[in-house]
């Protein structure tokens, strides 16, 4: 018994390193942007984190924010970290097939960047 608490705290912790992917894999925001998005993909509900583009805004300065958008049809969202001057969006598969229960997800990790920021 208590080797499958081992195994399963391992798969744990490699299956939130693979769900990284993509062809951008860079996360803004240092360490502290790399875990928010650990704790993202810590969700048991969270397939695949594909960041994109790390791009640039007008203004300045600033901390690092994090807010998780509304889901598609399939259920899908999208995370949107914001540091200084730069902005990036992290797609994030997820296992659902609605957008009803991509809402609710959506509204379990603002919930979780809420406490985390």
């Amino acid at each position: 018994m208590t080797e499958n608490k081992i195994n399963l705290q391992e798969n744990t912790q490699n299956s939130s390193k693979n769900k990284l992917g993509g062809v951008h894999t860079t996360v803004i925001g240092g360490r502290a942007g790399k875990k928010l998005v650990k704790m993202i993909s810590q969700h048991p509900e969270i397939k695949k984190l594909i960041p994109s583009v790390i791009s640039v805004k007008g203004i300045a300065g600033g901390s690092l924010t994090g807010k998780v958008l509304r889901a598609d049809a399939r259920g899908n969202l999208r995370l949107l970290l914001s540091e200084g001057r730069s902005y990036q969006e992290i797609r994030l598969v997820t296992t659902v097939g609605t957008a009803e229960e991509g809402d609710r997800i959506m509204n379990e990790l603002n919930e979780i960047l809420k406490t985390a920021l």
